[in-house]
């Protein structure tokens, strides 16, 4: 019996542990405060702990902290030193920002970060501020930083389903998996709710809209459940590595893992589905291994295929998966169970038939209890329908091929003749030779017989040598010869060890003989698939990705193979070279459901072909027709293994190169929206000074001396007007290419929206002149941050479209209301409305109406409105009015308006309120 005391740890997971141990100790620790949300007291934590250092006389130094005017926060800053931001220019804005130059330049001790997800203003060396620290844990500085569970990337869409909100600012999961440190911060929902009305966590006009929003009593609840189940994942790990560290074999129960044990019988199926219940009442990981020994590589396919098929299922059910292989089936569960700390296994109850499996099955049991007293076994019952089941595989399993047999040696029942033949061929051989040797150097022969019949035959043959052996070595050689008497007792014994040295000899033979095959399949099958990666990783094209494929499945699979690409509508397309008999319908298909066809599977099993769909991460991208040469090659379950390796890594190939092109188009498009834009720009300015000269001009005729006439007026005036349109034109395309070049500057202030509406409808007023308008303005809108000019620019080109596209005494409207964090803004008319399809469309340039009055223009009107609003962090949008219009929407974001200053009084005046 094995003793836990006895197992040694693995040398390569000790070397891996020590190489890490060595590139920790050259960088710094960081530790990790971790809350379920703001306001819990991370900062104040990380702060205390800060205090506690110094006072024992380690330097420590402020990189970043926010005390979101949390008074008790702010208290213990003082005293402290804090590093001086960097100032960073941004859209005539001037930021602050974390200044990791001077922080390198003085290397502290250890220096504190809050907020380890905050994005780092344009212009900062790194884009988020984890990787500020991380480049300071390069350098060897410890850090405190802290961190809320909605910042983790994994679980930020599963708070924003929580919660209704989803966070922008997130950091992988791998920098929090590293830490050194983690330390919950954690306080019931009851108090951060009374923290929050007290005005602990944010201002009391912030801490409102929150309490409405993020800061529900539920919301706070499951985010606290799911901040403690990342901690003890945490956890776990570093109790895992400690384990690793101090070469703990013993299972510490703490974890409610699950070991289930998949084997080749029919029951299989229902241990995993049982396994996976199990872990989903008890809310824990699970894994699912499978040990393969000697013996059971020689399984019918059906049976290894079921197996795989289990191990599938139980990935599908969330297990994590893995293939063993050794010996002995109980100490490889043993092993596995204690180098992932699985302190429960599950096991299928088979059913027995004799006493030899009924002996052999409590063997296994005993066995797996014997080497790990300390495990807890789980044995689950069988399902009302395993005993037909079972029986249905077994008589199924005799004509499906396996991979390891061999295809040079003869029929089963000619090795057997071969065998015969082989040890009558050494008698006579030895005959000539009975003078000139002993008995047992001539013994020796009819073994090396069996030797070379196990390697060449396998098994069975072997012991028919055997046997044969010991028959024609005691009637040929053994006195009295040419009778099988025994004169001597001893020789009775030398035929008993031959026996046993034979078949022992023989078993151990053919075991190896099959292992080398084994070994053989798979080198062949990682050389294959080596040689296919290394091709496929310098393809550009998706011609050079179809040709490589072709080649390397008719060399590694010896079958004829198509590579058939979706064009833009999703249909597959043949090439010139497609294997003849390829149906087309079928691989649609396929390709359509994502699910193989044809041969091995269950649709359409009697074709000739093997459909497999390249499934990519994103999408199928494409599809794989197979032609083996033998049907019975596709129904074995590792060379469909291999198979699916293939097709993966000929969809991954497919997908890149899919981005390649992308990549490209993108960049042609930049270049060429660069170029337009330039030369836009260059040909607004060119324009501009003769279209100002015409104004001038036909103004100068419309008031020369003497008066023009009639006719010539109306021409000038024309001429005025026409000028004028275009200059309006060249003005649109030169504000385009500003604003697309980044050249504008937005000029900021806090302003009235009603007022930007009322200059808009005055300068907007002689277009306005056939048309009526209304305005819907909220009593209430509070101060908007935004440029007055360009905004009163945006409201111009919506009313002008309106006027265009509109005929005479038409409606328009314009409101305005607050909704959510954002400012509401429509400007909608009862006109023949936006052409269906469309209501995207016109915001792209150059793009028009289909309906448009005598007024031209040139489609840049609504991209105009779009960026300059997209520019103030807002949207903009198009649909149909309730009137039966067009709408144009656009939203601009609210803020916090600055506080309104006291009006001062005069004395007399404050006299009189004091008296009051």
């Amino acid at each position: 019996m094995a003793n836990q005391s006895d197992q040694r740890p693995d040398p390569d997971v000790l070397l891996a542990h020590v190489q890490e141990q060595e590139r920790r100790a050259t960088r710094g620790r960081l530790r990790i405060y971790f809350g379920a949300s703001a306001g819990v007291g991370k900062t104040y934590a990380m702060l205390t702990a800060a205090r506690k250092l110094i006072a024992e006389g380690q330097p420590v130094l402020i990189g970043v902290i926010e005390t979101h005017g949390r008074d008790e926060t702010a208290a213990l800053l003082e005293g402290l030193e804090v590093l001086p931001p960097r100032a960073i220019a941004h859209r005539d804005k001037t930021l602050t920002e974390f200044d990791i130059d001077t922080a390198l330049q003085r290397r502290p001790a250890l220096i504190l970060m809050d907020e380890l997800a905050h994005s780092n203003a344009a212009g900062s060396r790194h884009p988020k501020r984890w990787q500020d620290v991380d480049e300071l844990l390069a350098a060897g500085i410890d850090v405190f930083t802290t961190v809320n569970v909605q910042h983790l990337e994994s679980l930020n869409d599963v708070v924003g389903g929580i919660t209704g909100i989803r966070v922008a600012e997130t950091l992988p999961d791998k920098v929090f998996d590293e830490a050194d440190e983690v330390v919950l911060v954690d306080i019931p929902a009851d108090e951060l709710l009374a923290r929050l009305k007290s005005g602990r966590v944010y201002k009391m006009q912030q801490a409102e809209r929150a309490a409405q929003n993020f800061f529900r009593k539920g919301n706070l609840i499951a985010l606290r459940e799911l901040a403690l189940r990342r901690t003890a994942d945490r956890i776990e790990d570093d109790v895992q590595a400690y384990r690793i560290e101090k070469s703990i074999g013993a299972i510490w129960k703490t974890d409610a893992a699950l070991l289930a044990c998949v084997g080749p019988q029919a029951e299989s199926g229902h241990l995993v589905r049982s396994a996976a219940r199990l872990a989903s009442q008890m809310n824990a990981e699970w894994h699912a291994v499978y040990v393969e020994t000697p013996h059971l590589q020689r399984l019918p396919s059906a049976q290894r295929e079921r197996i795989l098929k289990n191990l599938k299922l139980a990935q599908d059910l969330g297990a994590s998966t893995a293939v063993l292989t050794g010996k002995d089936i109980a100490q490889a569960i043993v092993d596995y169970a204690h180098s992932h700390n699985f302190s429960r296994i599950v096991l299928g109850r088979q059913q027995q038939r004799t006493w030899h499996l009924q002996w052999h099955r409590a063997s296994q049991l005993q066995r797996i209890a014997a080497y790990a007293p300390d495990l807890d076994l789980i044995e689950v019952g069988q399902a009302t329908n395993a005993v037909a089941e079972s029986a249905s595989n077994r008589d199924s399993t005799a004509s499906r091929p396996t991979e390891y047999a061999s295809p040079r040696v003869p029929p089963r029942h000619w090795r057997y003749v071969f065998a015969a033949l082989a040890s009558i061929f050494t008698g006579l051989v030895a005959t000539p030779l009975i003078d000139m040797f002993n008995l047992v150097n001539i013994a020796m022969l009819f073994l090396l017989t069996v030797v070379l019949v196990s390697v060449r035959f396998g098994r069975g043959p072997s012991v028919v040598a055997t046997v044969i052996g010991i028959a024609v070595f005691d009637f040929f050689f053994v006195p009295p010869r040419f009778s099988f008497a025994v004169s001597d007792l001893q020789y009775l014994m030398t035929f008993a060890v031959m026996l046993v040295v034979g078949l022992i000899t023989g078993h151990l033979t053919a075991d190896l003989r099959y292992q080398a095959r084994v070994a053989s399949h798979r080198e062949s099958r990682a050389r294959a698939l080596y040689e296919f990666a290394r091709d496929l990783s310098g393809v550009l094209l998706a011609e050079q990705i179809s040709e490589t494929t072709q080649v390397i499945i008719q060399r590694a699979f010896r079958a004829q193979a198509t590579l058939l690409l979706p064009d833009e509508a999703g249909r597959l397309q043949a090439p010139a070279t497609a294997v003849p008999g390829l149906d087309i319908g079928i691989a649609q298909w396929a390709f359509d459901k994502v699910e193989a066809a044809g041969i091995g599977t269950d649709t359409l099993p009697a074709g000739n072909f093997f459909y497999l769909p390249l499934v990519a991460p994103m999408r199928t991208r494409g599809l794989l027709a197979i032609q083996p040469e033998s049907r019975r090659w596709i129904m074995i379950p590792e060379q469909r293994q291999q198979l699916d390796t293939f097709a993966a890594l000929a969809a991954i190939a497919l997908e890149r190169v899919h981005y390649i092109e992308v990549a490209q188009n993108a960049l042609i498009h930049m270049e060429s929206e660069r170029l337009r834009n330039s030369l836009l720009a260059a040909l607004s300015h060119d324009l501009r000074t003769p279209l100002t000269s015409l104004v001038g001009i036909s103004e100068s005729l419309a008031m020369s001396k003497p008066a023009l006439a009639d006719a010539q007026l109306k021409m000038a005036q024309a001429l005025r007007d026409e000028t004028l349109r275009m200059s309006a034109l060249v003005t649109n395309l030169l504000d385009m290419a500003r604003i697309e070049s980044g050249e504008v500057r937005l000029n900021l202030q806090w302003q009235p929206f009603e007022e930007v509406v009322g200059s808009a409808l005055r300068i907007c007023a002689f277009q306005l002149q056939q048309h009526k308008v209304e305005t819907r303005l909220a009593r209430d809108l509070p101060l908007i941050n935004f440029d007055a000019v360009l905004i009163e620019r945006v409201l111009c080109n919506l009313l002008e479209n309106a006027t265009k596209y509109t005929p005479p005494a038409s409606l328009i409207t314009i409101a305005a209301q607050v909704n959510g964090e954002r400012l509401e803004v429509k400007v909608a008319d009862n006109g023949p409305g936006l052409p269906p399809g469309r209501e995207e469309a016109v915001f792209e340039k150059f793009t028009r109406g289909e309906r448009e009055s005598a007024l031209p223009g040139v489609g840049l009107g609504l991209a105009i409105c779009r960026a300059i609003v997209s520019a103030h962090g807002g949207s903009m949008g198009a649909g149909h009015s309730p009137d039966g219009g067009a709408c144009i929407v656009f939203s601009l974001p609210l803020g916090t308006p600055p506080a309104m200053p006291e009006p001062e009084r005069d004395p007399d005046e404050q006299k009189l309120i004091a008296a009051s």
